[in-house]
């Protein structure tokens, strides 16, 4: 028996199972119960042993076969986008709408009940040219069929919109019009035809665009409601959270004092998309932060250092392939950070003990963020050591993970984008984009500690913030058309497992209280209807949650559609 203490006061849960995954694998397999007392687990034992912890008041749980494990953890997701998405954009992503004609018919349907002038927004997968029947975005006069008394806009992921003649006249977006030089996200662009006309489709401008904001009421219902559905119901227990606005962070603070937060938040601060940089590394003058540290912490501070794939704006080192780039078809992307920029942040979030978190999508982008790093003096260590969003997703050359050594920084992948557009590498890279795509295997065989992330944004597939089915791409490796991508970098089940639990934890410095099931953590625990060591590998993402525990409290019941 294990404990974290001698005091005689007794547990105020033992929830018993016959199947615990603590993520050791030396814990003593007859180790059936785990014992909590407040917000931490108070011992692990075996079922003949809790009557050294229980009285009279101790509720036990029973679960019988049914497996208990630590909550997931996703250190790289966007909860106030995701929910804003989820509350009042129209849902165009395939297959369900998997043609054109099936997009118009969805926004059309929107623009009828929404008064003229009034923006019609829909969301759409990432690299939705490809998973489309007729393999193209819709046009600008497609989208104009929906409506012409309203600004129509098509969200292709977070990197790549389309908009209507109505959209493009409003923001004044015609064939003289000249993109400014940066737009938090990369260097935006428009397309234009052979005419010089405005396509629709623009890249890395959405922050440019004046979309209808949400108030504040809106916000905190759509986070009331769409953080349970898209979050909890999965087992997640704890976010790295990607900020969008202050009030957004506001209310989740508020949310988590009041004791209305089912989920730990870890927020870095998007500078200078949220706050100004040195706003950011000063955000107690924004932030007013009430809540336990436990439920609600800004980690850090986020930048991108390129823009995305789908919007050929990440900056890697071999051109691309497909036209419609700056520079034709010598086009490489471009690192969209002033150097410094980027130094003055790596010195502000030291001085102010905050996580830098850059973005970074191109081998070149995150080789010069570990120069820029180095050039510093390589990046620090403990909780605040700097993280690479999306480094381990496409490495084509070595040379990218010892610069990641050299620099010191943590790699931050995300499982699910092999499903979302790991195929499409090769079509926009060449044979560049068939090497080192989502390389886990070979990565963890090298010694680094990878984590499984969501980085659900507007267009995330609508399994993305499963951690289950973020497993199944580890195991599976699965595309979107079915295909099987590089197969012999498949990794093991308890390895996937780790990478969303224990190790994601350690990618926020919180692997000593959390992702484990250890007596002195965080009494973060859910049950599975299913183990999924007992699955064929396509049932992983069809496992349900059916309870989760959070800080020692049951806030989840399948059986109850989320009641307690």
């Amino acid at each position: 028996m294990t404990q974290i203490d001698s005091t005689p006061e007794p547990a105020d849960i033992v929830v018993l199972s016959r199947r615990i995954i603590t993520m050791d694998p030396e814990t003593d397999p007859r180790i059936e119960a785990v014992a909590v007392r407040g917000k931490r687990i108070l011992r692990l034992l075996r079922r003949d042993e809790i009557s050294a912890v229980t009285d009279e008041k101790t509720r036990i749980i029973d679960v019988g076969d049914r497996p208990v494990m630590p909550g997931f953890v996703d250190p790289h997701a966007h909860i106030e986008v995701a929910c804003r998405s989820s509350y009042g954009v129209v849902d165009c992503r395939a297959p369900e709408c998997g043609t054109i004609e099936q997009v118009i018919a969805a926004l059309s349907a929107k623009a009828v009940e929404t008064p003229p002038g009034e923006w019609v927004v829909g969301q759409a997968n990432l690299f939705f040219d490809r998973k489309l029947a007729e393999k193209r975005f819709p046009t600008r006069y497609e989208l104009d069929r929906v409506s012409t008394a309203h600004p129509v806009a098509l969200r292709a992921g977070g990197h790549l919109t389309i908009l209507n003649s109505k959209a493009l006249a409003v923001c004044m977006i015609d064939r003289n019009y000249s993109p400014p030089p940066y737009s938090i996200t990369g260097l935006p662009s428009v397309e234009r035809d052979e005419s010089g006309e405005p396509t629709g489709i623009v890249k890395e401008m959405d922050n440019l665009l004046p979309f209808s904001a949400m108030d504040r009421e809106q916000l905190a219902a759509a986070l009331q409601t769409g953080i349970p559905k898209l979050f909890t119901q999965f087992g997640v227990t704890t976010i790295g959270e990607i900020s969008e606005t202050v009030d957004g962070q506001q209310i989740m603070n508020d949310m988590a004092a009041r004791g209305d937060l089912p989920v730990s938040v870890r927020t870095y601060l998007w500078a200078p998309g949220t706050l100004a940089l040195e706003a950011a590394c000063n955000w107690k003058k924004s932030i007013s932060v009430t809540a336990p540290d436990d439920l609600f912490r800004i980690q850090g501070v986020k930048l991108f250092a390129d823009g995305g794939f789908s919007a050929k704006s990440a900056a890697v080192k071999f051109p691309y392939l497909v036209c419609g780039c700056r520079g034709g078809h010598t086009f490489r992307g471009e690192v969209a950070l002033d150097k410094g920029f980027a130094q003055r942040a790596i010195e502000l979030t030291q001085n102010a003990g905050l996580q830098l978190a850059v973005h970074a999508n191109g081998d070149r982008a995150q080789e010069w963020v570990c120069d820029t790093l180095l050039e510093m003096g390589g990046a620090p260590t403990g909780r605040v050591r700097t993280r690479i969003e999306h480094a381990g997703n496409l490495m084509p050359s070595e040379v990218t993970a010892d610069k990641w050594a050299a620099a010191g920084i943590i790699p931050v992948p995300q499982p699910v984008f092999l499903y979302t557009f790991g195929e499409y590498f090769p079509d926009y890279l060449g044979e560049h984009g068939a090497i080192g795509r989502f390389s886990f295997s070979t990565l963890m065989k090298q010694g680094w500690r990878l984590s499984g992330s969501s980085d659900v944004w507007v267009g995330s597939e609508r399994d993305a913030t499963n951690p289950l089915f973020s497993v199944w791409c580890c195991l599976k490796r699965q595309t979107y058309s079915g295909a099987t991508l590089d197969a012999d970098e498949a990794i093991t089940l308890d390895q996937a497992l780790r990478l969303h639990t224990l190790d994601a934890a350690s990618v926020l410095g919180e692997d000593d209280v959390r992702g484990s099931i250890a007596p002195g953590k965080f009494a973060d625990l859910i049950v599975l209807d299913r183990d999924p060591h007992a699955v064929a590998v396509d049932e992983l993402p069809k496992l349900k949650v059916d309870l989760v525990f959070k800080n020692g409290k049951q806030i989840w019941d399948r059986t109850k559609a989320g009641g307690s």
